[in-house]
């Protein structure tokens, strides 16, 4: 179901790519928006885990630092049939961890010492299997194709409010088309990038259920994974970390504090629409514990 709903909001995201370089520039439009936002972010892809580690300020630790995470970590890397990824450590003592890597073989997962402090060991586990979910269902590749066609909509966005500047689409003739033309671009221009924000979000969501189901899977304890998505969203709120918010959407509860408008905006589902998912994918399973 999570998949069937990114490949749509991916189809519309390109269709709306599309559009709008047509509308622009023909052909050559969508090809030069394109081909400039694949090469900025074709660099985010292949460095994406080092360049989230290191804004996340986070540290490798070796199996004689962490014997029993690494121990974690390796069980829950069996269960899922994916090669062992790279264990980090962020000393922070807001509760949360992510995942990240371009694909099974280079992957890292972190944790905070806040998340280590509040979770019991099953909890701990499950939040394993859902951040292994990301890295077996691909995520940072979704994540990267996503940002690459939102970046190409921006940057027609951004040529044509130039445009516009330079007088592009607002000659008049005598029958007002100037004007309508100037307003068309108005619009196109503002709703664009708006649009292209929230099918990225909604994207972003979906992927967030998505880790969810396939790590529930894993380690077939949904409730346990409820469990600790209940308390890391407590401790979030408590203490929310200062990370930049361009990873924000690694971790597995949204890092920062969020007022209302905020989480309309988030790139995180709401806790309760996930734990209820969970509770129900329990009683599937017919799990009780």
């Amino acid at each position: 179901m999570n998949q069937a709903k990114t490949v749509l909001l991916l189809t519309l995201l390109t269709a709306l790519l599309l559009g709008l370089g047509w509308a622009f520039g023909g052909t050559m439009g969508i090809i030069i928006a394109f081909a400039f936002s694949l090469a900025m972010n074709l660099r985010t892809y292949w460095f994406s885990d080092r360049l989230a580690l290191a804004m996340a300020g986070a540290h490798q630790v070796s199996e004689q630092d962490e014997p029993d995470l690494h121990r974690m970590v390796q069980e829950v890397a069996d269960m899922a049939r994916l090669p062992k990824p790279k264990v980090y450590v962020v000393q922070n003592d807001s509760p949360n961890a992510f995942a990240t890597g371009r694909n099974p073989k280079h992957s890292a997962v972190a944790v905070t010492t806040g998340i280590m402090r509040i979770l019991d060991r099953e909890e701990l586990k499950a939040v394993m299997a859902h951040e292994l979910g990301h890295v077996r269902n691909r995520d940072i590749l979704v994540s990267t194709i996503v940002a690459t066609v939102a970046g190409a909509i921006m940057f027609l966005a951004s040529i044509a409010r130039w445009g516009l500047l330079f007088g592009f689409g607002g000659r008049r003739d005598n029958n007002g088309g100037g004007a309508i033309s100037l307003v068309l671009w108005l619009v196109i221009i503002i709703l664009a990038p708006i649009a292209a924000m929230l099918i990225r979000m909604a994207i972003s969501r979906a992927r967030e259920y998505g880790a969810d189901e396939t790590g529930a899977e894993i380690s077939g304890r949904p409730l346990a994974l409820a469990s600790a998505l209940r308390k890391l969203q407590m401790g979030a709120n408590m203490r929310p970390m200062q990370v930049n918010e361009s990873i924000a959407h690694l971790y597995i509860v949204n890092p920062l504090r969020s007022d209302f408008v905020g989480n309309l905006f988030s790139t995180h589902p709401p806790i309760e629409d996930r734990i209820a998912r969970l509770e129900k994918m329990a009683q599937r399973m017919g799990v009780w514990g």
